[in-house]
This record gives structure tokens, C-alpha cells and sequence, in this order.
């Protein structure tokens, strides 16, 4: 197929005195440079023929127009500009009404509002999601949107300065998000999170049908991968080693939901329904129907070894068994069953019914169905998937080991945990690094330092600050104090003078004289890693 051309992607055709301004540029009709041109020139087709009384705009096949071309951006602006098209409909002497029979989003809403009437089928979606890609709706949506729906739902310019000069300020902050690299890197994560489920195995097989979920493990990570799962619609079995760990399992199941009705957004009997496809159990011999199994134990080879012995004795035959490790070896665990093939890695992140990524983790052994079933479990739990191969941490926890190193590093040199935290929670991110260690369990990471021990490089340097006080049974918030102190059961932590006292100790150990860092300094150090 050619380039697009005005032509092919704005069609014009009369119905009587009406011009139909049709937009066919598929699959969403976005707003590329060939359909700028088409509108303009339709538009200025209408104001020139005298036999046209009105014009009729909307769009082919499933959308009306969906935004724009977000692949041009960043690149050398081609005209006609959005602002102007929009302001060649509003300035048409013809009345022009837009059609909205599906998706009419960010510029589409914005060629829409442009219209002098406009009328919405009951499918039409109407939003400005440019401002997930760190950008303004920046061609008359901040100005014409609260001048149609009001003075109460309006902010910025659009009540306070006149209509040109309100479209001219929102010209120039969107010129200047454009040129933002926050901009360009959410734009990137945008085409990443829809390149990353191409896959080869996607190819190659259909996945396996899937109706019902097992977790094996009811702690922080069981909970919230079975929670995922109850919000997916989806049945759930979890099995524990005794009555009171299912007991504090369902606990830390159904105290999601509580928090949920405590907020207003969920109904005690939308909670009950959630709740009436959990189920506890303490016997494997529950799983032997179960088309998916998912295994969030403790992080220890062993451990895991036993519960897929336990699951290759009774899971049927096409089951899928997923571990949850973090680090370890998934083709040591395929190995200890008879059926290697039905074995892959599901690493979810804490809390795991927040967190969107979920890394599917291939042995070397799995078959092409179990991987495509892997992915399709993502998409049903909303989560956004990235393909790994088998190693030591995978792709996520490399990353976060560099970042934590950063922050031990800095936290030995005169930081306090505290002001790190604080300093990266300022940056953007939602939680600073010892934060996330008390979220997911300072057991985990302590585990993997001890197994790593013997290889570690003796001159290499190593903090062990976090050894200090996993050495005393502090894991984080499931024992009410990590880094931080968990009075009654707080989600939220309070700063620990002991912990503060450890530090120091620690420093004085190893000579180093601590020092005063700014918010600006941790920031440095920590995105430097």
C-alpha cells in the first residue's frame, strides 16, 4: 500500500445539500498529517460551494477519530497544524455537526468540540487521555471544552482569559510538554506495553483454555496475585500448610475488600459475591481439577522443589504450574516433575493486585501453548507482560537491585532511610526503596543475599544494614516493623530510632564520617545508578 493522501483518508459525498465529511483512516482514524489536509480541505470545499447548506463529519468503522498520531510527535511538524483544522470548522459559515459513534478521543474530542453541534450514539466514548502521556489536549480542548460544559467544571485559562489568548496559552504549554522528556518517555512506555505481547510463542499455538486458579501460599504475595484473580472474575483455591495460615491468608484477602468498602467503591455485597469464589484449603488433593496453578511460597529452592512435587502428584494432565520466584532457577523447579513442558514463571510485584507488570519467565523446557496461556492470564488480569529468559533476578529485580544499592550507598554515607525515601518519593515515584523492601518482605531480599554469599566479590562493597535488622526478625509489615515501624497493623510506617541506631552503628564499623545530602543530591545518585 502507498502513503496516505488527503484523498484516500477524508472522503467527501453529497446528500442533497448536506456535504457527508467522512474520516476512513483505519484502524482508529487517527489524526495524521493526510487527515489534517482532507479536513481542511473538505472544510474549505463546504465554505466555497454555495449548494452546500451544512456539513455532516464523522467517521468510518469503529471510531469517529481517536486522537492523534502520536508517531509524529517529536518529529518536524507538518501543516496544517490541529488548531488550525479545528478552527477552520468552527469558522465555517455552514453549520457542521459531528457524528460520535465510537471513540472520539484527545484531538478527535477536540475536532468534535470544534463542530457547531454535536451528536453522540449511545457507544460513543468521549475522553482526553493525553494527559496519561505526559501531554495538554493541546488544540482547543482546555478552552472549549469548559465553554461548553460550564464555568464549574473549568480550570488554567479557559474563565479566565479571552477565547484567542486562553488558545494561544494552551498552544505554548502544549509546545512545551511536547518538547518534555517525560513526554517522550511516556509515549515510549505507550508503544512498549503494546510491543511486548508479540511474542514468537503467540505464533506458534493458542493458548490453553483456563477456568479456574489455584495459589498455593496466602502472605503478602498469595494474597494479592488471588486477589487479582477474584477481580478477574476468575475462582480461586488457596491452599496453606494449616487452618490458621488459610485463616490469615483469607484475612489478607478480604481486608482488600474491606479497605475497598471503608472508601465507598465497592458494596458489603459486592465484597460477599467477590468473596464466594475464594476458597481455603489445606490439602493438595483440592487442586486436581484446577486448569492453573500459581505457586507464592517462600523464596527458597527447596521449598518450592517440595509444593511442584506435591503439584505434579495431583494436578491433571494440561494443567499449567507457575512459580512466582523472584530469583531462582525455574528449570531446577520444572525438573523435580514428570511434565517440564506445563512449568513457567509468573513473577508478580507487591502489592500484586496494583502493580501492572507481570514477568513471564520461559524455561527452557515449556511448550509454545503454556507460554501463549501465560500471556492471555495477563491480559485477563490487566496486567502489561514482558518476556523473560531464566536468570538470577530476571529483568525487574535487576533493575531494582541497581536502585537499591544506590540507596544503601547513599544511606551508609550519611543518608537516613527516611530522607531517601522521602527525596525519591518527591521525584514521582509512588514509593521510595526501603519502603518497597517493608512492602514486599525484608526475608526475600535477605534470602538471595545469603544464597549469593559464597560468590559475593570480598572487596566489593556491601551495606548490611538490612542483614542488621532481618538478624532480628524485622521483615517489614507483616511483623509490624522493617525500616519502618507498623503500630496495629499500619499499612503506613513510622520512622524507627532503633533502626537509625543501627545505621549508625554500622557507619562507625566501617569508618565512614556521615554527611548531609539534599533531596536534589539523593535524586543524583539514585537515577545516576
Amino acid at each position: 500500500m502507498g502513503a496516505a493522501t488527503p484523498e484516500s483518508v477524508v472522503t467527501t459525498a453529497r446528500a442533497g445539500a448536506i456535504l457527508v465529511v467522512t474520516v476512513n483512516n483505519p484502524p482508529v482514524n487517527a489524526l495524521g498529517v493526510a487527515v489534517r489536509q482532507g479536513l481542511a480541505a473538505a472544510m474549505a470545499q463546504a465554505q466555497a460551494d454555495s449548494t452546500v447548506a451544512g456539513v455532516l463529519l464523522m467517521g468510518a468503522g469503529k471510531a469517529f477519530i481517536a486522537g492523534a498520531d502520536i508517531r509524529e510527535f517529536g518529529k518536524p511538524a507538518m501543516p496544517p497544524s490541529l488548531p488550525e483544522v479545528c478552527r477552520s470548522i468552527e469558522d465555517c459559515t455552514k453549520p457542521v455537526v459531528a457524528v460520535l459513534h465510537g471513540a472520539a478521543l484527545g484531538g478527535g474530542l477536540e475536532v468534535a468540540l470544534s463542530a457547531h453541534y454535536r451528536i453522540a450514539l449511545p457507544a460513543a466514548k468521549l475522553g482526553l487521555p493525553e494527559v496519561s502521556l505526559g501531554l495538554l489536549p493541546g488544540s482547543g480542548g482546555t478552552q472549549r471544552a469548559p465553554r461548553l460544559m460550564g464555568a464549574r467544571a473549568a480550570t488554567q485559562a479557559a474563565v479566565q482569559l479571552p477565547f484567542d489568548e486562553g488558545m494561544a496559552r494552551e498552544r505554548a504549554l502544549f509546545l512545551e510538554c511536547l518538547d518534555s522528556p517525560q513526554r517522550a518517555g511516556l509515549i515510549h512506555a505507550f508503544f512498549a506495553e503494546r510491543e511486548v505481547v508479540k511474542i514468537p510463542e503467540a505464533k506458534a499455538a493458542a493458548p490453553r483454555a483456563f477456568a479456574t486458579i489455584a495459589i498455593i501460599g496466602g502472605g503478602t504475595m498469595g494474597a494479592g496475585i488471588t486477589v487479582s484473580a477474584l477481580d478477574a472474575g476468575y475462582p480461586v483455591t488457596m491452599v496453606e500448610r494449616d487452618a490458621a495460615s488459610i485463616a490469615r491468608g483469607r484475612a489478607n484477602v478480604e481486608k482488600v475488600y474491606t479497605g475497598l468498602v471503608a472508601k465507598g467503591r465497592m458494596t458489603e455485597e459486592a465484597k460477599a459475591a467477590v468473596m464466594a469464589r475464594y476458597t481455603g484449603s489445606t490439602s493438595y488433593d483440592d487442586l486436581a481439577n484446577v486448569d492453573l496453578v500459581i505457586e507464592a511460597v517462600f523464596e527458597e529452592l527447596d521449598v518450592k522443589k517440595a509444593v511442584f512435587k506435591e503439584l505434579d502428584r495431583v494436578c491433571k494432565p494440561g494443567a499449567v504450574l507457575a512459580t512466582n520466584t523472584s530469583y531462582l532457577d525455574i528449570d531446577a523447579i520444572a525438573a523435580v516433575t514428570s511434565r517440564p513442558q506445563d512449568v513457567i514463571g509468573l513473577h508478580f510485584f507487591s502489592p500484586a493486585n496494583i502493580m501492572k507488570l507481570l514477568e513471564i519467565v520461559v524455561p527452557a523446557k515449556v511448550g509454545a501453548d503454556v507460554v501463549a496461556t501465560a500471556f492471555e492470564l495477563a491480559k485477563k488480569l490487566k496486567k502489561v507482560p514482558v518476556r523473560a529468559g531464566v536468570c538470577d533476578g530476571f529483568i525487574g529485580n535487576r533493575i531494582l537491585a541497581v536502585y537499591k544499592q544506590a540507596a544503601d550507598y547513599i544511606m551508609e554515607d550519611g543518608a537516613s532511610p527516611y530522607e531517601i525515601d522521602e527525596a525519591v518519593r518527591g521525584f514521582g515515584f509512588a514509593m521510595g526503596p526501603f519502603q518497597v523492601t517493608d512492602l514486599a518482605g525484608g526475608d526475600i531480599g535477605w534470602a538471595t543475599r545469603k544464597r549469593r554469599a559464597a560468590t559475593r566479590d570480598p572487596k566489593a562493597r556491601y551495606v548490611e544494614v538490612a542483614d542488621r535488622i532481618c538478624e532480628r526478625g524485622w521483615f517489614g509489615q507483616k511483623t509490624g516493623r522493617g525500616f519502618y515501624l507498623y503500630p496495629e497493623g499500619a499499612r503506613v510506617g513510622q520512622p524507627d530510632p532503633e533502626v537509625l541506631a543501627i545505621v549508625d552503628a554500622e557507619r562507625a564499623k566501617k569508618g565512614v564520617t556521615p554527611r548531609q545530602f539534599t533531596a536534589d543530591g539523593i535524586m543524583r545518585r539514585y537515577m545516576a545508578a
